[in-house]
């Protein structure tokens, strides 16, 4: 049976095209690896890569990747809206199809490992692969970003990385880890006061008393305030679920929500979801739609 792992490194670049260019092609060379999608934000300056393949080759792919943009990348120069500590700031390992989310820790071990060992890089731990509770969070590991990292990972003994150097170059970073599929949904609000977006992220987030799940950012992007979120089980907290609570903030404050976007890809499931809940679809079936029908036909032969 075929083993398919997805990857989705996020590396601190969303700006000179020719440097995204170099980055993916050095993951796509490797053989049986296929990538799926790259999406680019001017703004947030990061780029958000998904690839997939066999598990060996997923994970060569990532080291390349890792490898190139420490070359392409200094982050003692890197300015932009997103949280960041990398060049590849952060690379999850998710299970696909026969692998299980502990074949995943195995690969994020390995490659952090090697990554220390060859490239020089301090690696973080993170989510499911952390060697401390703390560590799961990626907040908790980025604290600081880059320059609050910089600063006190020679000094503070709970900054040791797990794997490389206790000290931060020019490459910063990386946090190596693996995980459920997760959702990246950002929110825009009819306002560029960023202070609102703050708000809502706090009432919509997990750790600050809001839906579980849910981690939140404010931002300003593209000159629009942006509640940046990512959903770490769509299952528990469906993404319209998500939009009905941003709906009703956003109206406490007096503002409307003028758009939302998806950053890399999505689950079929989560969009029926909420196709059934907006157009109040009873008992919508994934094999209703078309393209899930043809695909079981073309994998029957």
């Amino acid at each position: 049976m075929r083993k398919i792992v997805e990857c989705v490194p996020n590396f601190s670049e969303g700006r000179r095209k020719e440097v995204v260019d170099q980055i993916v092609e050095a993951m796509a060379i490797v053989p049986d690896v296929h990538v799926l999608d790259v999406q680019s934000d001017a703004d947030h300056n990061r780029t958000v890569v998904t690839f997939v393949g066999e598990p060996e080759a997923v994970e060569e792919a990532a080291f390349r990747g890792i490898g190139k943009a420490a070359e392409l990348i200094d982050m003692s120069l890197h300015r932009g809206e997103h949280p960041r500590m990398g060049a590849a700031d952060v690379v999850p390992f998710v299970p696909i199809k026969n692998v299980t989310v502990e074949d995943c820790v195995a690969m994020a071990r390995r490659l952090g490992e090697r990554v220390g060992r060859e490239l020089g890089i301090p690696v973080y731990l993170y989510e499911e692969a952390a060697t401390r509770p703390e560590r799961r969070n990626l907040a908790e590991v980025r604290r600081g970003e880059y320059e609050g990292i910089k600063a006190e990972i020679e000094t503070k003994p709970e900054r040791a990385p797990d794997f490389g150097p206790q000290h931060l170059g020019k490459a910063g970073a990386t946090a190596i880890g693996a995980r459920p599929p997760l959702i990246a949904f950002n929110v825009y609000l009819g306002t560029d006061d960023v202070e609102v977006a703050k708000a809502i992220a706090r009432a919509v987030r997990h750790s600050s008393g809001g839906l579980r799940y849910v981690k939140a950012l404010g931002l300003l992007v593209k000159g629009k305030a942006q509640v940046s979120m990512n959903l770490t089980d769509y299952r528990k907290t469906p993404i319209h679920r998500v939009m009905e609570m941003i709906l009703r903030e956003a109206e406490c404050y007096g503002v409307s929500v003028v758009g939302s976007e998806i950053v890399g890809l999505i689950p079929n499931e989560a969009l029926v979801e909420a196709a059934e809940f907006y157009l109040q679809l009873g008992g919508l079936s994934s094999h209703q739609i078309l393209e899930n029908r043809l695909a079981d036909l073309i994998q029957q032969g």
